[in-house]
């Protein structure tokens, strides 16, 4: 007899392996609220990104307001990028109190922001693919988007982390 487990606590040690984050059946805590968090989170980096492209726009003596797309796409990007490699959050999301991690558990270092950054713009891009992420976010056990399920990484409760 190879294993006398059960296969259920087999399927769990094999998660335990590939994730190395808390289970969210077990320690909860970790992913409670974290969809809500992360809308009001994405709300709060809205209004500050708005408010880099303001002051964007008045230093570029208002020629900026004809590429005022772009501006607000490369200023997104930059400060999603930043912030992610630099806290493993954007601003919204530490004023929430929430992190992003990894599928080891680490925080995010420059390339995981950078892909992470480009999964989100990509699913901001295509409606469906954003529609997508959101409903993940409100009905998987890990709170996770679309962009999340594909680099493993999770958003967690700072309070929690460990």
């Amino acid at each position: 007899m190879q294993n006398a487990r059960p296969y259920a606590q087999q399927q769990r040690a094999r998660d335990h392996d590939v994730w190395a984050l808390p289970d969210p059946d077990t320690q909860p805590e970790f992913y409670a609220d974290t969809a809500s968090k992360r809308a009001i989170a994405w709300v709060v980096d809205a209004i500050l990104i708005g408010i880099l492209c303001f002051f964007a726009v008045i230093m570029t003596v208002f020629i900026g307001l004809f590429f005022l797309p772009v501006i607000w796409m490369v200023l997104s990007f930059a400060y999603r990028v930043v912030t992610l490699a630099n806290g493993s959050a954007t601003w919204g999301m530490r004023l929430m109190a929430i992190e992003f991690r990894n599928a080891q558990g680490m925080r995010f270092n420059l390339g995981e922001a950078f892909l992470h950054t480009l999964g989100y713009t990509l699913s901001l891009a295509v409606f469906p693919l954003q529609l997508v992420s959101a409903v993940l976010m409100m009905t998987t056990a890990r709170g996770q988007g679309l962009t999340d399920h594909v680099m493993g990484s999770v958003a967690l409760n700072r309070s929690a982390a460990y």
